[in-house]
């Protein structure tokens, strides 16, 4: 309660939200697909209907439109992390221009091109099928939030354009046309990303396979595979599949390989959704350029603007359960709602105040797969016949399409610039095993939270994980 007994806005304003993805109550829903109902058989298997999945099915036949292609999801396409996720669709291939330069310095402006190439490529695909999910080349602003930060963003601008890349620094009133909040010091807008609604993106992806002759089966699980003479089994709750290939496209899931079980952990983020902004409100913040928005905290904020003029605010703590544990149960966190809350009207107290103040409309989180290294690794498994790619950490939109082009080269034996890269060829170090595990992470976020409040200063445990290349991210 505030001093004159009333409710503070921030807290209000989540009265009344749903509990549930905004993305995911869209009437354009597809009606399921119906599980696969026996024994089965395709040249390739793809095991997961998100992005990773549907684009990698899509690029197959693409590439060879005979060849047969099954994909197999155990729940809906786009259900999860695919349909849940902020729509920021970004050309980095590596999750952010900092962490790219970091580890693979020598072959940045080739995963720069490649990125650049990537996204191209997803608008064309949107374009060619028609997919109304709202694609729109924005480009996003990073936004330095405290003094310190805006150090890192002058340098990060400057590393960046030292590299060819577009970038506007912004500040003043530049920055205030471009977006009107008084926590924003600084930024820089990058033009090299795009902003979507990601469930009609997964839904748009699984129509054009549908068209293209891919046979999907929703509700089914697949539960093991082993090599069969020349191909690959697959046990599935209805029976039997049979495979010359297969691409695991599971993330955030247990792996039906071993081998990758500590390579990633499941992460929690979650979201707020407002409901349409008034006239009024909208111009109080400007915002007209619809870009995507982050800020350069350890523990950021993610935001943009919907087609009917809503703010989607996010991101902030990234949860990680012992155990790996994962469960409806996860996907709605009280405690994040309210700092999200407060942390929206302190970067626009205006919309507290005018037309009565905004309210939020929804609320809901979702599990993101994680990685050491932050940017997705590839391999392959069972004498070459499997593809695999995960650890996306939150930058899937876009990076998805990339791997799976990587993996069918993989599964070809291609010799490509993308199976050259020292990214793709090398792996992350995995995380250690429980109670090792939950401690190092609870550790790295408590640091990261310390940092931000320190302006900025790590301590010796981030510096620590630093040197080693390790990490925990969103």
């Amino acid at each position: 309660m505030s001093a004159s007994g009333s409710t503070p806005h921030h807290l209000a304003a989540l009265r009344g939200a749903v509990g549930a993805p905004y993305w995911l109550q869209d009437a354009a829903r597809p009606a399921p697909l119906p599980p696969l109902a026996g024994p089965d058989a395709a040249d390739l298997v793809v095991v997961g209907g998100g992005y990773l999945g549907l684009w990698t099915a899509l690029l197959a036949v693409e590439r060879e439109p005979q060849r047969s292609v099954l994909v197999l999801e155990a729940e809906n396409c786009g259900h999860a992390a695919s349909g849940r996720n902020g729509g920021f669709c970004e050309a980095s291939l590596t999750h952010g221009f900092g962490n790219g330069t970091a580890r693979w310095p020598e072959e940045m402006s080739t995963l720069l091109e490649l990125g650049r190439e990537n996204l191209d490529g997803i608008e064309k695909t949107i374009s060619e099928h028609g997919i109304d999910c709202d694609f729109r080349r924005t480009g996003s602003l990073a936004v330095a939030t405290q003094p310190h930060q805006v150090e890192w963003a002058a340098g990060e601008h400057a590393a960046m354009q030292s590299m060819g890349m577009d970038v506007t620094w912004l500040e003043g009133d530049a920055l205030r046309a471009r977006i009107d909040s008084p926590t924003a010091l600084a930024a820089f807008h990058d033009p090299d990303s795009a902003m979507l609604e990601p469930a009609r993106l997964a839904w748009g992806l699984r129509e054009a396979c549908l068209s293209r002759g891919v046979r999907i089966h929703e509700g089914t699980r697949v539960t093991g595979l082993a090599t069969s003479g020349a191909g690959v089994a697959l046990a599935t709750d209805a029976g039997p599949v049979a495979a010359r290939q297969v691409v695991l496209a599971t993330n955030a899931w247990p792996s039906l390989l071993r081998r990758l079980r500590l390579m990633t952990v499941p992460v929690y983020d979650y979201v707020l959704m407002t409901e349409p902004l008034t006239p009024a409100q909208r111009d109080a913040i400007g915002w007209a350029g619809r870009e995507g928005y982050s800020d350069a905290g350890n523990q950021f904020i993610y935001a943009r603007t919907t087609r009917d003029g809503r703010i989607l605010w996010g991101g902030y703590d990234a949860i990680y359960h012992y155990g790996s544990a994962m469960g409806p149960a996860y996907e709605q966190r009280w405690a994040t709602y309210e700092t999200l809350s407060e942390r929206f009207f302190t970067a626009f107290p205006q919309l507290a105040e005018v037309d009565g103040g905004v309210r939020f409309s929804h609320t809901w989180g979702g599990v993101i797969d994680t990685c050491t290294r932050f940017a997705a690794f590839y391999g392959t498994a069972l004498k070459g016949r499997v593809g695999y790619a995960a650890g996306f950490t939150g930058l899937g939109v876009g990076a998805t399409r990339f791997a799976g082009d990587v993996l069918l080269d993989l599964l070809g034996g291609l010799d490509t610039p993308r199976t050259r890269l020292e990214m793709v060829r090398t792996k992350p170090l995995p995380f250690p095993p429980e109670p090792l595990r939950w401690a190092g992470i609870e550790a790295t976020r408590r640091s990261l939270a310390r940092a931000d409040a320190n302006g900025g200063k790590e301590n010796l445990w981030l510096r620590a994980t630093g040197a080693l290349g390790l990490g925990f991210d969103s």
